[in-house]
């Protein structure tokens, strides 16, 4: 049975760095990685671009690019329920229930986004639901800044092996083994906003629907 893997996020706006990670996990473990746009994480500010522009942008990021595509059921989910945060956890249930028990889960994240594990809403049940690629980034090393929480809960989670993640539904952890970049969504909203050099952080045509749209303040004195 395939693995799946998703890769969550609110991508304000998609960039490089996210493209890089998508990418080195579609080459390390040979299967595709579904980019899905999240509607409003509770556990950060509001989006700068609404959840139709992120959505689009990300459309635009992946077009040209094989095995990454778009799921936008987290969106979807919000307008049938606009009330209902949108949780991770939420997520993985309706996949894991769309998928059955047997079938591979993957989750991608950046090491930041381990680091913050335990803020997230019953982050010890993702476990059960999937298993998590991690990708690092520059000045993140993951083993020295665990929470004690999060350490114990990943003890013996670790693997080195990509097989692993296919012969399980759930529960392990796989470092992605790629040089990634180390731009990041909020340093590209400051830089668009503060006139500066931004371009060459998203994708082409990413980049021409900002300027299209004038989002993240560009323009605005």
């Amino acid at each position: 049975m395939g693995l799946r893997i998703h890769y969550g996020g609110t991508f304000d706006p998609v960039h490089q760095g996210h493209m890089a990670i998508a990418r080195a996990a579609r080459d390390q473990l040979q299967v595709a990685v579904r980019l899905l746009p999240a509607a409003d994480p509770p556990h950060r500010p509001a989006p700068g671009a609404n959840a139709t522009q992120r959505a689009d942008m990300l459309a635009l990021a992946i077009d040209d690019e094989p095995g990454l595509l778009l799921d936008l059921r987290e969106l979807e989910r919000a307008q049938r329920q606009p009330e209902v945060p949108s949780y991770t956890v939420d997520t993985l249930r309706e996949l894991r229930d769309e998928l059955g028990p047997r079938q591979p889960i993957a989750w991608l994240v950046g090491a930041d986004s381990l680091l913050g594990l335990t803020g997230w809403h019953e982050w010890e049940a993702l476990f059960e639901l999937a298993h998590f690629i991690v990708a690092d980034r520059p000045g993140s090393p993951l083993q020295q800044q665990l929470p004690p929480r999060l350490q114990d809960a990943l003890q013996g989670r670790w693997t080195a092996k990509e097989g692993d993640l296919f012969g399980a539904p759930a529960g392990r952890l796989l470092h992605l083994q790629a040089p990634l970049r180390s731009e990041s969504a909020t340093e590209v909203r400051q830089r668009i906003a503060s006139g500066g050099d931004w371009r060459a952080l998203l994708p082409g045509k990413v980049a021409d629907y900002v300027a299209d749209h004038r989002l993240y303040g560009l323009g605005i004195p």
